[in-house]
């Protein structure tokens, strides 16, 4: 069996503690949540923005440390951002 990071060890734990229950409907909610998915994702106009060099390599980072597309991390961040989702962290 392959190693488990330590997310993936507490999902396991939960799980086997019996922390997890099917919900009833579950087929439609899944159908609802696809949809939300699929609109909030679906990228249908393009926008140019000019910033420095120096935050987009730190994006890129991030990005990199994410495992995602640097493009897909601004997109996520303005998303959040429209929706009133953004949290800034005290420092």
């Amino acid at each position: 069996m392959a190693r488990l990071d330590p997310e993936e060890k507490a999902l396991l734990d939960s799980f086997e503690r019996g922390e997890w229950q099917s919900i009833e409907g579950r087929r439609e909610a899944f159908e609802r949540y696809r949809d939300y998915a699929r609109t909030t994702f679906k990228k249908d106009r393009r926008v140019n923005i000019r910033i420095s060099s120096k935050d987009l390599e730190a994006l890129q980072k991030r990005a990199l440390e994410e495992g995602i597309p640097y493009q897909t991390l601004l997109a996520s961040i303005l998303h959040k951002y429209a929706a009133g989702r953004l949290v800034e962290k005290d420092a």
